[in-house]
């Protein structure tokens, strides 16, 4: 990367639906687990986790398997208190599906997500003066899994679950971008991500340190694209929540369309 004195525009990527296609894995688990919670009785369609996803607090696929299984059990009668669920047990049991079983060697759906960017994407922002990391709410283990053993990055700046408040917050935010600043003037931070949750988290980042230019640019995750319509819908969905723009994958974000976007909202 180049100096960091020189740096003016960061761009800080989030890694699901952006980096790589979650469609059948991380969704895929989260729909087994609730499936498996509730004895079969209710699997979650994709357009059930879009709808939970646009409220906005369900960035953790965990806590959203969890709130589905909740929300199905009071449609039967039943409350909260009565269910006693376990969390860790929730978490084990996607992670099962996720992972795999065997700790040391995954088999899960991990091994199976498709790329969404490809590393000459990313050194070409380099080469353009543009810095650029990731703060994803993903465990840092399947964080790692893409960007080094996929993408063969090598020890690139991110932040990850473990690391950091979930979206909305903004505190991982701040941290990816103090990981790769030095103090520049006028420094524009561009996040790119896929959810509501991820625009909101560059709202309160604006409000927090409204000094810096804070864009938030998203991205339609493959699984929205299957038709036009639901497309549109999607984006307008992210265009409410805050993103300046929507994209259809991240590798259109290149330096010229950055460009472009900078002198658009008057950053330049």
């Amino acid at each position: 990367m180049m100096a960091k004195s020189s740096v003016k525009t960061i761009v800080v990527f989030d890694i699901d639906g952006v980096v790589r296609d979650v469609g059948n894995s991380y969704r895929r688990a989260l729909a087994d687990t609730v499936e498996h919670f509730t004895n079969s009785a209710y699997r979650p369609t994709p357009g059930d986790i879009d709808q939970l996803k646009s409220e906005g607090l369900w960035n953790n696929d965990w806590e959203a398997s969890q709130e589905f299984i909740y929300r199905y059990c009071e449609s039967q009668g039943k409350t909260r208190q009565q269910l006693q669920l376990d969390y860790n047990a929730i978490v084990a049991f996607f992670q099962s599906r996720y992972r795999g079983t065997d700790p040391e060697n995954w088999t899960g759906y991990i091994c199976n997500e498709p790329l969404l960017l490809q590393p000459s994407y990313l050194e070409n922002l380099t080469t353009a003066g543009i810095a650029w990391g990731f703060f994803s709410g993903a465990t840092r283990g399947s964080a790692t899994y893409v960007l080094q053993k996929r993408l063969g990055l090598q020890s690139p700046v991110l932040i990850a679950m473990e690391d950091a408040p979930g979206k909305p917050d903004p505190t991982g935010l701040f941290t990816t971008v103090e990981l790769l600043e030095n103090q520049v003037n006028n420094l524009t931070i561009i996040y790119v991500g896929d959810t509501v949750a991820d625009m909101y988290t560059v709202n309160k980042a604006r409000e927090i340190k409204p000094d810096r230019n804070w864009i938030g640019v998203g991205i339609l995750p493959p699984h929205v694209q299957d038709t036009a319509a639901h497309s549109h819908a999607y984006s307008q969905t992210l265009l409410t929540a805050g993103a300046a723009v929507v994209l259809s994958n991240v590798e259109q974000l290149n330096p010229v369309k950055i460009g472009e976007l900078l002198q658009e909202l008057g950053k330049i």
